[in-house]
Order: structure tokens, then C-alpha cells, then sequence
């Protein structure tokens, strides 16, 4: 079997070849192609990252929010059983999804109350370390 190469003479080296010719200037070049001048090269792109602003963070809060909105309606479209609340004098049925996300938001209040609380005592010991 005869393998490309034997029957190609640009792939076989030849004693008698030429060199190459040399290359063509710009101006013809550039005719030839149809193409404007290359002109400078490109600036290397810099290694470093780019800081966050206070703009990225709300960009990724919006994200993050529509995120949380969109899990929100599944649950509450998953979730529409009602069942009976007893708390305190108050009595009544409402759907499973309204129940768990009042005690949802409740927590939350609970949670930011503590987190208050500790904000305003480290608030304090700074202004006494002045």
C-alpha cells in the first residue's frame, strides 16, 4: 500500500527545491486580500480581577431574590391543603403554605430581633473603647 507521502511532491523533501519564496510586501499582500493594514497588536489582557461595588452586590441580591421568589410560588403552589390553627384564642383553617410561611416570617423577625440586640452591644463597646 502506498502511503501519500510517496506520491505527494510537496510532503517529499527534494534536493533540488527551492527555498521558499520570499514573502510578498504589505501593500500587495493587503491588495490581495482585500484586508486594511494590521496595524499595533493587541494590549495584553491583565491577570487582575475586577473589584466588587457595591452595584455587583445588588445585582447578585435582584438574582438571588428572583431565585427565592420563584421556589416561593412552587411552594405555595404545592402546599394548598388547608388544615385547622389553634393558637392562643384564635382558631380557624387556612392553607398549609400560609401557615408555614407566617411561621417562616416569624422566625425571621425572631432572628433579626437577637441579631439587633448584639449590634447595639458591640456598638456600645466600640464607642467605649474611644
Amino acid at each position: 500500500m502506498a502511503y501519500p507521502s510517496d506520491h505527494d511532491p510537496l510532503l517529499v523533501p527534494d534536493a533540488n527545491r527551492k527555498p521558499d519564496a520570499p514573502p510578498l510586501p504589505d501593500e500587495l499582500a493587503q491588495t490581495l486580500a482585500g484586508l486594511e493594514p494590521a496595524g499595533e497588536a493587541p494590549p495584553v489582557r491583565s491577570t487582575q480581577r475586577v473589584p466588587r461595588t457595591r452595584t455587583s452586590a445588588v445585582w447578585f441580591g435582584v438574582w438571588a431574590g428572583v431565585a427565592a421568589l420563584i421556589l416561593l410560588i412552587i411552594f405555595v403552589a404545592q402546599n394548598t391543603g388547608r388544615m385547622q390553627i389553634s393558637f392562643l384564642w384564635m382558631d380557624g383553617r387556612i392553607p398549609i403554605a400560609l401557615a408555614l410561611l407566617i411561621a417562616g416570617v416569624a422566625g425571621a423577625v425572631i432572628a433579626m430581633a437577637v441579631a439587633s440586640v448584639r449590634i447595639i452591644q458591640l456598638r456600645k463597646l466600640v464607642r467605649r473603647g474611644r
